[in-house]
């Protein structure tokens, strides 16, 4: 399954990706996150609950971070997996471009699901993906329109690899890595 996107965000490209490399940011953007860590620079660990159709389940997933190019662009590689649902895997790439003071954000995804999730119908399990894909830009973008008092701190520059496409590959770890996500 081909996902792809795109989103405007009102913000400069560097802010966008720390917002992306901020675990609480997308701890609070990913629709039904139950964990978030960082295992390392580039390694990241996540649960998720996710319902897909009759599908309800926990997902499991490990995103690893690759080609970074910050603050540009990087590759999401992850897995997800549950033992009710089934699993999936998947990449996603991820691109930041600024112009006056707006980032566009663009990702594509290529997911691979297995078990009970690809047995449902590839049109649900991409319809329910295009929809927790949209929940999370949805918040994504609603932290740049705050005023700037009201925003939380973003992570210094530099100390963290930018994980939105966790975000898609945390979403396909929603939908058995049902995920990406982009950072614009």
């Amino acid at each position: 399954m081909d996902i792809q996107g795109e989103r405007r965000l009102i913000a400069g490209r560097d802010a966008v990706w720390r917002a992306l490399n901020d675990m609480e940011v997308l701890r609070d953007c990913i629709p039904g996150c139950q964990k978030l860590e960082r295992v390392s620079e580039t390694v990241i660990e996540a649960t998720i609950a996710a319902q897909i159709g009759p599908v309800k389940a926990p997902f499991v997933s490990r995103i690893e971070l690759k080609d970074l190019d910050p603050p540009r662009a990087y590759t999401l590689v992850g897995e997800g997996k549950s033992a009710a649902a089934g699993f999936g895997r998947g990449e996603a790439r991820v691109t930041l471009e600024e112009e006056a003071g707006v980032t566009t954000l663009r990702y594509t995804a290529d997911l691979k699901l297995g078990g009970k999730i690809a047995q449902i119908g590839a049109r649900l399990v991409e319809g329910a993906t295009r929809q927790l894909a949209d929940q999370f830009f949805t918040k994504f973008a609603a932290r740049f329109e705050q005023p700037a008092a009201a925003q939380p701190p973003a992570a210094a520059p530099g100390r963290r690899h930018s994980i939105y496409l966790w975000i898609a590959i945390a979403l396909a770890g929603l939908l058995g890595f049902v995920y990406w996500l982009t950072a614009r």
